[in-house]
């Protein structure tokens, strides 16, 4: 067990802020998560616990007073499989896209629409990632979740992660309770393709695919990611800052009355889904820069550090987009990254 001192977390976050963590240590395996956590239940009571993965879904506003653990937990397996479905564990920590490049590679279907995300795996039912008309609920089978308080391993059904739009359980009623240790995926072995959402029909017509494939699919959605999100390792960034917000059917048709271009999709039960990004735009942030804080120039959701911004910074710059589009169009921007 290595626990290191007054540690910078600049290298483990994606915005790049430059805070220190009192105390880090890394695990690789549950036996090493037990005794760190033994360690803070027993020495460190009163102090913080943050937990780590990528890094690619957190803004730091201010130094961790506390323990910071980082999952490194490996490992890829097929550990079971049917006429229809695969089923593959992966460790928390590794790379949510190594992952999916393994699936790729050994033609499991359902990850394609989810290449290039940022992040570890461990993250994804956590936050139930989604992009492109595909969330981690589709695929999701089961998650083992070590419980920080009794030390003990827990299984998780897809029921019991109540996942929302960029929610489960883990961001509500189960917060700071767990740390996740390992997700199962259910894949499909004969692909159900999905390329209806966004652009990706549109990429696919332009780079000449004749034959529609998960590996074709996952080449346009990288094609996409790539040409519209900043590469956190030369601009800092944890990709979308906002979620996109949800409004009454009504309140779509009056808003679409005073601005027709008005980007929303029906999402059911009487609900339109906003594109935050075009609320974004319309009030004038896109491409925004106050010093080194600021709006991308290609994707309005995307808030960066050009270098050598505060994350309190990057805070205060949300804040006045969330105003400011809640005073135009009457909507509340919820923030979709982590805030600490």
């Amino acid at each position: 067990m290595n626990i290191q001192q007054n540690i910078s977390l600049k290298p483990f976050n994606t915005f790049g802020i430059d805070v220190s963590a009192a105390q880090f240590a890394s695990f690789s395996d549950n036996i090493e998560l037990e005794a760190l956590l033994h360690y803070h239940s027993s020495e460190k009571k009163a102090d913080k616990l943050l937990l780590l993965g990528g890094g690619s879904n957190i803004l730091f506003t201010k130094n961790v007073s506390g323990l910071v653990l980082k999952n490194e937990i490996p490992g890829i397996e097929k550990i079971k499989e049917d006429d229809e479905y695969v089923y593959m564990k992966a460790g928390a920590g590794e790379n949510w896209h190594h992952f999916v490049m393994h699936c790729l590679e050994n033609n499991y279907a359902g990850v394609e629409n989810l290449a290039l995300i940022p992040g570890n795996v461990g993250a994804s039912p956590m936050q139930n990632i989604g992009a492109y008309g595909v969330e981690i609920k589709d695929i999701f089978h089961e998650l083992e979740a070590m419980h920080i308080n009794d030390k003990t391993t827990v299984t998780f059904s897809k029921n019991d992660c109540a996942f929302g739009y960029r929610e489960s359980v883990f961001k509500n009623k189960y917060k700071g309770q767990f740390i996740i240790t390992s997700v199962t995926y259910r894949l499909r072995k004969q692909p159900v393709f999905n390329t209806s959402y966004g652009a990706i029909q549109q990429e696919l017509e332009n780079t000449g695919t004749k034959e529609l494939s998960i590996q074709a699919i996952a080449r346009a959605v990288m094609n996409i990611r790539s040409s519209k999100l900043p590469d956190p390792k030369q601009i800092g960034n944890a990709g979308s800052f906002f979620k996109n917000p949800e409004v009454k059917k009504n309140q779509f048709d009056e808003l679409r009355l005073r601005f027709p271009g008005i980007v929303g999709y029906d999402v059911g039960n009487g609900h339109v889904k906003l594109a935050a990004g075009w609320l974004i735009e319309q009030c004038g942030w896109k491409g925004y820069r106050r010093g080194d804080a600021g709006c991308h120039a290609k994707q309005a959701l995307v808030l960066v550090n050009y270098g050598k911004a505060t994350g309190s910074e990057i805070f205060e710059l949300s804040s006045k987009i969330i105003e400011s589009v809640s005073s135009t169009f009457g909507v509340t921007l919820e923030r979709e990254v982590n805030i600490e």
